[in-house]
């Protein structure tokens, strides 16, 4: 084949990485956008934490030589006015850690007579366990670890054993391989000095299958007990906890996240006042140690000497980098401010007493054509953000809603729909819990044109388990 040559003429799009680093910074909450800025701070050596003061934010501008020889100090960023006098002190918040559950388990078993090696093993066990305190793993399986890992050979039967020793431990539970055994742990470490605990206890040994589906009345006449006994019995099963290990949870995270809200929304008089959280935030600027280094190594004449050359590049890069991650931040501010204005004034009826019934309709094209930006950017902007109201911190998805037409056409948000389906579920007979096409109807008949799919799909949001999960004795 013969080898031609043509122009081609193409039209590419491409993110600058100033954009690439404005959306990254985007996606932010308050905390990591902390944390990312010291890392920046780290990073780049020309790049300092300000002491916050009243000084008017400029805007960076493109960079020269000349630029750097200016008598004016390089921009600094400014992410909120500042209202304090310089004797005031910056309180940052700390976030303290306890004790695991892995931690407290170990603290006990020193208090056990144990052999060195006995002591090793259930170790290894504990730290086998998860959070919420089931052992999921297979005594074979942590056997074959303990031989690879630790170098001691043991059994299945030998780590049952230890197990056992565990299963004393607090809290009570800890350790079960499945929800019964967790449930007669508890059990077993109660006195039974009751009939109802008798009865649990009986049910959790020899009727849990029937006793999970809910299939009372065939307990009650196994059992040929009374209806008021029975409630008793399961009374008694649902003081247990089915998830030991969240007993315990002295510092967790995990179990009790802490939320910094992204926005601080203050209602006074019915008027709205809205900021950014920013307390924690550093201000960050360029060192103008750095600038006039550039100064001492340019002549008056502007030229520079060739061994001088490459620091100066150097420092360049480095004001470059700094000025475009200061205007990324502050476009990250205002585009976030934008937003969160857009949607307090579209849901402004919902944000003066914090009533669902109130939410209208939205979605993120709404706010996308209100404020002129991209759906991708709403979207960023809103996910892991969250408002501080008078009423409460609420997660900026959570105002989203979709909207769902009335016989007479009206619009209304899916959170109303909710709303209703959890009066109805509430206000149901336990004995004959409401099924979803039941609810369909209830809301066919209020105005509301739902599928019985639509009802499942609100009823799985709200967690709500299904009709016959939810009978009662």
């Amino acid at each position: 084949m013969a080898i031609n040559q043509k122009q081609v003429l193409s039209l590419q799009q491409k993110l600058s990485p100033q954009q690439i680093q404005m959306i990254k910074l985007l996606e932010l909450p308050t905390v990591q956008l902390e944390q990312r800025i010291k890392r920046e701070i780290e990073d780049n050596i020309v790049l300092e934490e300000e002491e916050r003061t009243a000084e008017e934010e400029t805007e960076p501008q493109q960079i020269s030589v000349e630029e750097y020889l200016r008598e004016d100090d390089t921009p600094a960023y400014k992410s909120r006015i500042n209202n304090y006098s310089k004797d005031d002190k910056q309180r940052p918040v700390f976030l303290t850690g306890g004790r695991s559950l892995q931690e407290y388990l170990v603290e006990q078993l020193r208090f056990r007579s144990l052999s060195e090696r006995d002591m090793r093993l259930a170790v290894y066990l504990i730290g086998s366990i998860d959070e919420d305190g089931y052992l999921r793993r297979d005594l074979e399986s942590i056997a074959d670890d303990i031989a690879f890992s630790v170098g001691i050979e043991t059994t299945a039967g030998e780590l049952e054993r230890l197990l056992g020793i565990l299963h004393e431990l607090e809290p009570a539970g800890v350790g079960a391989r499945n929800l019964r055994e967790c449930l007669l742990l508890q059990m077993n470490q109660m006195p039974v000095d009751s009939r109802a605990r008798r009865l649990a206890r009986k049910i959790l040994t020899s009727y849990f299958d029937e006793f999970v589906k809910k299939h009372y009345e065939k307990l009650i006449a196994r059992l040929q007990i009374s209806e008021d006994d029975f409630r008793e019995a399961i009374a008694e099963i649902r003081r247990l906890s089915p998830k030991p290990g969240n007993l315990y949870a002295e510092g967790g995270t995990d179990t009790t996240p802490y939320i910094i809200p992204d926005f601080i929304l203050d209602c006074q008089d019915g008027r709205f006042q809205l900021s950014l959280n920013s307390y924690n935030v550093p201000e960050v600027r360029v060192n103008r140690r750095y600038v006039e280094m550039i100064r001492d190594m340019v002549a008056s004449d502007g030229s520079v000497k060739e061994k001088d050359k490459e620091a100066i590049q150097f420092v360049k890069s480095k004001i470059d980098s700094a000025k475009w991650f200061i205007s990324a931040i502050k476009q990250r501010h205002d585009t976030l401010m934008r937003t969160m204005q857009t949607i307090l004034d579209y849901q402004q009826e919902y944000f003066k007493d914090g009533d669902q019934s109130k939410l209208r309709p939205m979605i993120l094209k709404d706010i996308a054509d209100r404020t002129g930006l991209d759906v991708s950017t709403i979207s960023r902007v809103v996910n892991s953000k969250y408002v501080q109201t008078q009423f409460g911190i609420i997660l900026l998805k959570s105002l989203f809603s979709e909207a769902m037409q009335t016989e007479s056409g009206e619009e209304v948000s899916s959170y109303e729909i909710k709303n209703i389906l959890q009066e109805c579920i509430d206000q149901e007979n336990k004995r004959r819990p409401l099924t979803d096409e039941t609810l369909m109807d209830i809301l066919n008949s209020k105005g509301y044109r739902i599928a019985r799919r639509t009802v499942a799909k609100y009823r799985e949001m709200l967690g709500i388990p299904v009709a016959r999960l939810r009978k009662q004795i």
